[in-house]
C-alpha cells in the first residue's frame, strides 16, 4: 500500500469523525455558527447599518435582517468591488467570483479567506467521507482531473476575480499536484471545444482514476475520447472508479455515462456554488446530500408555498421537517446576509440532516399554474429510462401556451437523444403519467382538460451544444436550464 493511500485511509476517519461531531448536535452547531458571524461582523457598514451590536437571538436578526437577493445588496458589493474594507466582512475579500447575473448582468460574488477555506474543505471532506465508507483508496495514487473554468484571474482595484471553479484551482494541496490534470496551461485555454480536445491529447496515456466536473461538459469529453479511439473510456483508463459531479441532477446523464464507459462507477455528488459550498453525498446508499451545518454559513429555510407572501416564516434548522419544498436563504462568512441563492431544496433526512436540490425559483413551469419544478421532470425522465432503451443526451422543457388549430396548451418536452427509443408516443405517455403521480396541479389541468399531456420536440444531435456556443456559454459551469416559465430557451432551441 503506497504512503498516500495510508494516510488517506488516517484522514478519512478523522474527517468522519469530525463530522459525526457535529452533525451530532445540529442545532447547537448552527447557533455557534450564527453568533461567530455576528460578532465577526458588527463592525462591518452592513452591521452597523443593521445593529448588529444589538442581536442575541435569531429573532433579533430576521427583524433587523430582510430577505435580499443579489440586486438588493449591490450597494453593499459595489462598494467592495471598488475596493472599501469593511462593508460586509472585516477588510477585503480576498476574491471575487464572477459568474452571470439576471438583471444586473455579471454578478460578484465576495469570497474570504474564510469561506474560501470552506469551498477547500467541502470537496476534500467528500472524498474522505468516500474513502472511509467503501474503504477504496487505490485512486487517490492515479490521475485525477478536475473539469473546471478557466484558472486565469483579472484584477479590479486590488482584488482578483474570476471563475469560483478557476480560482479553486490555485489552491490544490501540494500532495496532489503531481496527480491533476489538466495542466494549468491547458485549464486556462477560453475556447472550450479547443480545451476539450487538448486534455483528450493529455489524458489519453494517463492513469486517470477519479474525473470531476458538470456532467454535461465530462460527457463532452468521453464522447471525444471515444470518437479519437473507438474504444470505451472504461477500457481506456482501468482504473477509473470515482465520478465527481455538482450543478446538476446526473441521473438523466448516468444511462449514457455508463454506456461510454462500459460500465459502472461509484459517483460523489456535491452542491458548491459561488456563495457557498453547502453540501455533499456522504454515503452511497443513503439519499440526499449532508447539508454542512459547520462550514461558516447560517441557513434559514422558508416553505416555497409561503414565499413572498404575508404567511412567509423564516425556519432555522430545528424547526423544518421532511418532504417540504423550501428555499434557501444564506448568511455567511464571505459577508452574505440573509441572501436568497435562488435554489429550492427538500431534505430527506433529518438525521442527519439530508437534502436534495429541487430546482430553481426562475426554473419553474406555471403558465397554468401547475407549480412545475426541476425535480419533478429530473425523476419522470428517470423512471421513462428505467422502463425503456434509449439514451438522452440534453433534455430542457417549456411551456406551449398559444398552439396552432386551436389545441389545447400543453407542455413541450424539447429533447436530444443519442439512442432514440423506439417508440416516442411511448416515452411521451410514461412522462406524463409520471408528472401526474408527482405533481397533482399538473393533474387536476390535464383531467380538467386545461391542458393536453405533454408533446416531444425531438431536436437533431448537437443542437444543445451548438445552442450554448451561440451564446458564448460552452462548457465551465455553465448549464440549460431544465425548465422554464416562458419560451424564449424553446424557440431558439427550435431555430
Amino acid at each position: 500500500m503506497s504512503v498516500k493511500a495510508t494516510l488517506s485511509k488516517y484522514y478519512a476517519k478523522l474527517a468522519v469523525w469530525q463530522i459525526n461531531k457535529w452533525a451530532s448536535k445540529p442545532i447547537e452547531t448552527q447557533e455557534k455558527v450564527f453568533q461567530d458571524l455576528i460578532n465577526q461582523a458588527k463592525d462591518t457598514e452592513f452591521g452597523r447599518d443593521h445593529n448588529f451590536d444589538s442581536i442575541k437571538t435569531f429573532q433579533d436578526f430576521a427583524k433587523q435582517v430582510p430577505i435580499r437577493d443579489y440586486e438588493e445588496l449591490i450597494h453593499y458589493i459595489n462598494k467592495a468591488v471598488a475596493g472599501e474594507e469593511d462593508i460586509l466582512w472585516p477588510g477585503k475579500p480576498s476574491y471575487f467570483a464572477k459568474t452571470s447575473g439576471t438583471t444586473s448582468g455579471a454578478k460578484y460574488i465576495p469570497l474570504t479567506k474564510e469561506s474560501l477555506n470552506e469551498h477547500l474543505n467541502g470537496t476534500r471532506d467528500a472524498i474522505l467521507s468516500y474513502i472511509e465508507e467503501t474503504g477504496e483508496k487505490a485512486f487517490v495514487k492515479g490521475r485525477m482531473m478536475f473539469l473546471q473554468g478557466s484558472p486565469k484571474l483579472e484584477m479590479e482595484n486590488g482584488i482578483p476575480h474570476g471563475r469560483l471553479s478557476g480560482i479553486v484551482a490555485h489552491y490544490v494541496p501540494n500532495y496532489l499536484q503531481k496527480n491533476r490534470l489538466p495542466s494549468m496551461e491547458t485549464n486556462k485555454i477560453e475556447d472550450w471545444e479547443t480545451k476539450v480536445d487538448k486534455i483528450v491529447e493529455e489524458t489519453l496515456n494517463e492513469d486517470m482514476t477519479l474525473i470531476s466536473g458538470i456532467p454535461s461538459w465530462v460527457q463532452m469529453y468521453f464522447e471525444r475520447l471515444v470518437q479519437k479511439t473507438g474504444k470505451p473510456v472504461g477500457e481506456l483508463f482501468p482504473n477509473f472508479e470515482l465520478f465527481i459531479y455538482g450543478g446538476v441532477n446526473y441521473e438523466p446523464y448516468r444511462t449514457k455515462f455508463e454506456d461510454l464507459i462500459g460500465r459502472k462507477i461509484d459517483s460523489i455528488e456535491l452542491y458548491p456554488a459561488s456563495e457557498g459550498f453547502l453540501a455533499f453525498q456522504d454515503r452511497q446508499d443513503a439519499e440526499g446530500l449532508l447539508l454542512l451545518l459547520d462550514s461558516g454559513i447560517f441557513y434559514e429555510f422558508i416553505p416555497v408555498d409561503t414565499y413572498g407572501t404575508e404567511e412567509q416564516k423564516r425556519l432555522t434548522i430545528g424547526e423544518v421537517e421532511k418532504d417540504v419544498n423550501y428555499v434557501i436563504i444564506l448568511s455567511t462568512n464571505a459577508g452574505l446576509w440573509a441572501y436568497n441563492l435562488g435554489d429550492t431544496i427538500r431534505f430527506t433526512s433529518l438525521e442527519p440532516y439530508r437534502i436534495v436540490v429541487t430546482g430553481r425559483l426562475s426554473h419553474f413551469i406555471s403558465a397554468f399554474g401547475e407549480h412545475v419544478i426541476g425535480k419533478e421532470v429530473d425523476y419522470a425522465m428517470q423512471i421513462a429510462q428505467a422502463q425503456l432503451d434509449f439514451r438522452l443526451t440534453e433534455f430542457t422543457v417549456a411551456p406551449q401556451v398559444n398552439p396552432a388549430n386551436d389545441e389545447l396548451p400543453y407542455h413541450e418536452w424539447l429533447i436530444e437523444f443519442d439512442k432514440e427509443p423506439e417508440d416516442l408516443s411511448k416515452l411521451a405517455k410514461i412522462l406524463d403519467e409520471e408528472m401526474k403521480n408527482q405533481n397533482s396541479y399538473y393533474f387536476d389541468l390535464i383531467e380538467g382538460k386545461v391542458l393536453q399531456p405533454l408533446k416531444i420536440t425531438l431536436l437533431p444531435k448537437g443542437t444543445f451544444i451548438d445552442y450554448m456556443r451561440n451564446r458564448g456559454k460552452l462548457g465551465g459551469q455553465n448549464k440549460i436550464p431544465r425548465l422554464a416559465n416562458d419560451r424564449t430557451i424553446a424557440d431558439q432551441l427550435v431555430e
